[in-house]
């Protein structure tokens, strides 16, 4: 017998640098096919997909650059970058059967439809998996903020943000092993701890609006399904209904 998932809509958000693979920018065509089939697995199970990619992996933006571009015009060359990103992620779903709509937040109609709220409803109660193209569409917003946006717009049931990494820790666990793990967290704790789960703009809004945030590792094969069946993985960014904060979780080197 098949377990339920236990999220009817899902936001997905992807960095653009996890794209990249091994390599030193661009994209890992066997990243985006691995993510692919991790999308396609929830897609079976009847769960309904938006996704918001991030562009890092082509232009990482002003701020560690030194080649003169201003805030503005980098931002916008950002925005592009998640299309790129976008293209080639829908491409890959498509090949495995599964429908998609691109959807930007600007204009480019030979490329993508523009963000609508109601269309992008209605595709997702059509069963098309639904890509957010170009963030929030202006600049000095993140794709973070534009992951948070996008999953209260489409009244999604949870933010699932795929990393490098199984969870929140205390500290970074890449530069310390002996980082502990959060089973559960609240917005505040994070936002009071500093944890760099998402932004601070990010935070906020799902915090207004009670929407709870999944962190796992996107790069242990299967794991997306759990999350949507809720087995233990990661760490939930949430209001907790009240409960203190969980203890955080010693976890193993060898697991990570």
């Amino acid at each position: 017998m098949t377990a339920e998932p236990v999220y009817k809509r899902v936001l997905l958000k992807l960095s653009g640098e996890s794209l990249m693979g091994e390599r030193q920018y661009g994209i890992d065509p066997q990243v985006v096919d691995r993510y692919a089939e991790e999308i396609k697995s929830i897609f079976e199970l009847g769960v309904q997909v938006g996704i918001v990619i991030g562009g890092g992996n082509i232009y990482r933006g002003v701020k560690d650059s030194a080649d003169g571009i201003d805030k503005v015009s980098g931002d916008l060359m950002g925005m592009l970058a998640t299309v790129i990103n976008s293209l080639a992620l829908q491409n890959t779903l498509e090949h495995k059967g599964v429908y998609t709509r691109l959807l930007c937040a600007i204009r480019m109609e030979e490329i993508a439809e523009p963000f609508i709220r109601r269309r992008a409803i209605r595709h997702l109660e059509k069963n098309r998996v639904v890509i957010f193209a170009a963030g929030t569409g202006s600049p000095y917003f993140t794709t973070d903020t534009a992951a948070a946006l996008r999953a209260i717009e489409i009244e999604a049931d949870a933010i699932l943000k795929g990393t490098r990494v199984d969870g929140v820790y205390d500290s970074d666990p890449e530069q310390n092993p002996a980082a502990l793990r959060f089973q559960e967290i609240t917005y505040l704790d994070v936002l009071e701890r500093d944890l760099k789960v998402m932004d601070l703009t990010a935070i906020t809004l799902c915090k207004e609006n009670k929407l709870p945030i999944v962190v796992f590792n996107m790069n242990v094969p299967g794991n997306l399904r759990r999350v949507v069946l809720r087995q233990a993985v990661g760490t939930t960014v949430s209001e907790l209904s009240g409960r203190d904060i969980a203890k955080p979780e010693l976890v193993p080197p060898k697991s990570r």
